[in-house]
């Protein structure tokens, strides 16, 4: 069994997602400890109701982003992580936090990467007229949002569709592929090597797994 370590700054659908799929078997691992820099985020009860650890690290108790993510650091190595899974973590790690963990750690970005990296994807994607969208489930490198994709999933885009109703296609298709990419990885069939993702030993295309 994998140990899985779960960063989140809000709600935590996509931690629910993975805990659930821990429950059902369909992950290879457990979550055992969930990590916030929110002390609010609704995520952190859902941890609690699913017994697993929480931990509160909040940045305005430390001077500059190195010294709160060396704590972060520490506190994460603290329970020995096999995987680190970023689930709508709100913070840009330094290049020494993901070196220190490098080739154990995804993310999971509203947007079929390489298009709409950072924020607000879904009003983008709107505004420039994209008939489709979707989710990007990637390994966590230097570059923002531009590690190696390992999964994607796309959706409509319809005529007079509000931010709000592609935001809810996306995460439905978000609870989908993010449990299924981490059982890859806790069985043993998804590694990053030299920046590159691969499945069962064979690089995967820039578009990730099965990619049209």
């Amino acid at each position: 069994m994998k140990r899985i370590l779960v960063l989140i700054s809000g709600n935590g659908s996509n931690l629910q997602a993975i805990l659930d799929a821990c429950q059902a078997g369909r992950i290879a691992g457990e979550v055992v400890a969930v990590v916030s820099n929110k002390g609010e985020a609704y995520g952190l009860t859902r941890a609690r109701n699913a017994g697993c650890a929480t931990e509160v690290l909040d940045a305005a108790h430390f001077a500059d982003r190195a010294a709160y993510d060396a704590a972060l650091g520490d506190l994460v190595a603290e329970y020995r992580p096999d995987l680190i899974v970023m689930a709508g973590f709100m913070r840009i790690l330094s290049p020494g936090f993901i070196a220190r963990f490098r080739g154990r750690m995804l993310n999971i970005h509203p947007s079929l990467l390489p298009k709409y990296q950072g924020q607000h994807t879904h009003r983008r994607a709107i505004e420039a007229g994209e008939t489709e969208h979707g989710a990007s489930v990637h390994f966590v490198t230097e570059e923002l949002d531009g590690g190696p994709v390992v999964l994607q999933a796309r959706v409509p885009i319809f005529e007079d569709d509000s931010e709000e109703e592609v935001a809810a296609r996306v995460q439905v298709q978000e609870h989908a592929i993010y449990p299924l990419v981490v059982s890859w990885f806790c069985m043993g069939r998804l590694v990053m090597m030299q920046d590159k993702a691969l499945m069962d030993g064979e690089p995967l295309e820039p578009a990730g797994y099965a990619a049209e």
